[in-house]
């Protein structure tokens, strides 16, 4: 009772059938002359980019494209598009795709306006200076990228993640259009839910930053994607269930923004690093685990988790609505024919003993997880998901 509730969002959200085409207005609205589009080679090969270059156009705005982003971009990949920006000196970042494409657009604008190296910027409140503003469109419907903080890119070298959180990584405007993402095939569909389902649960159960704000938007995000991914992954051109997946998507984004992440995240990481695992597959496979583990960390939260989910829950004893949560996410791996167990990764036994010390020194997101995690836990959890 005594918390003190703070919320952070970027200057404006635009959400919904054909939001996109509100670009062009917004962009000229921060006085825009010259923008540099960021994306990947997927989203520039699919046309994508080329229907929102022309929105821009058509307001009068010179537009180039950086289209090298590469998934879990790493700081070569970030330093080659900061390069392309200080050279032609552009007054608005466009970022458009996937978390990895709006992430190296984010901190883009950032290294346009604060000196140094990416690098001097990794940790918490370091950015001192607004970066030029930034528009981030996202193609999937997952990573909330739009909306948070924060942005993370790949250190191969220190085989980890570097992470830059500042209020200057959120953009000036969020732009989500359902329509963007039709073309998702069904795998990148399937992960980048899992990957906001995810955001949601953790978020609405983390120990300390949890709030009766975050708490409305994590729960409306689980009840949206877990009624449509299914269907989203089943029949892409099915634009209701699309809709569900692009606002819960925004939803779990805005929870996650304010409140984080815990164990599922801590867990997934040596999975990206170390395997290639894309992200959003490993925190899908690890999160029904996760949950049966951290349920006695929360009784009442997880079995609220079980209703937002669908499940029919009602006479049972509160601790089985609790654990019924972890089953229906079970369900829905399954019925999407993902990933399931390290198995299916070709993750032995045997690596379980170093991604377990890998996780395990994650205290960041260990500290807020609902159920104290010890090293033997982590172990424990792996070798249930094998």
């Amino acid at each position: 009772m005594n918390q003190i509730l703070s919320f952070r969002s970027p200057n404006l959200i635009l959400a919904g059938f054909g939001a996109a085409e509100k670009l062009g207005p917004e962009a000229k609205a921060l006085g825009a002359k010259s923008v540099l589009l960021v994306t990947d080679k997927g989203v520039a090969d699919s046309g994508i980019a080329e229907t929102i270059r022309k929105i821009l156009a058509k307001e009068g705005l010179g537009v180039d494209l950086f289209s090298q982003v590469k998934p879990e971009p790493d700081l070569e990949c970030q330093d080659a598009c900061i390069a392309v920006a200080k050279k032609g000196k552009y007054d608005l970042i466009v970022g458009l795709g996937g978390g990895s494409a709006m992430d190296v657009a984010a901190v883009t604008a950032v290294m346009l306006t604060n000196p140094g190296k990416v690098t001097d910027y990794v940790g918490a409140d370091l950015i001192k200076t607004p970066g030029v503003p930034t528009i981030l469109l996202p193609t999937t419907a997952g990573t909330g990228a739009e909306v948070t903080p924060n942005a993370v890119l790949s250190d191969p070298a220190a085989k980890g993640k570097k992470v830059l959180m500042s209020p200057y990584i959120l953009p000036r405007v969020a732009i989500i259009d359902p329509c963007l993402h039709v073309s998702m095939p069904p795998s990148v569909t399937s992960a980048s839910g899992m990957d906001a389902l995810a955001h949601a649960v953790e978020s609405f159960t983390h120990f300390s930053k949890a709030t009766v704000i975050t708490d409305v938007f994590a729960k409306e995000a689980m009840v949206m994607i877990s009624r449509s991914i299914r269907t989203a992954v089943a029949k892409g051109e099915n634009m209701q269930a699309r809709y569900d997946m692009a606002i819960g998507s925004l939803f779990a984004g805005i929870a996650l923004a304010n409140a984080g992440v815990n164990g599922v995240h801590a867990l997934s990481y040596p999975l990206g690093v170390e395997y290639h695992v894309p992200h959003g597959v490993a925190n899908g496979l690890l999160l029904p685990y996760v949950m049966e583990f951290n349920a006695i960390g929360n009784i009442p939260k997880f079995a609220e988790i079980a209703r937002c989910l669908g499940e029919d829950v009602e006479g049972l004893p509160l601790v089985e609505q609790a654990y019924a949560a972890a089953e229906s996410v079970k369900a829905i791996l399954k019925d999407m024919k993902m990933a399931h167990s390290l198995t299916d990764l070709k993750i032995s036994a045997d690596a379980i003993p170093a991604m377990a010390k890998a996780a395990a020194s994650n205290t960041r997101l260990l500290s807020v997880n609902p159920r104290a995690m010890t090293a033997a836990d982590v172990e424990g959890i792996y070798r249930n998901c094998l």
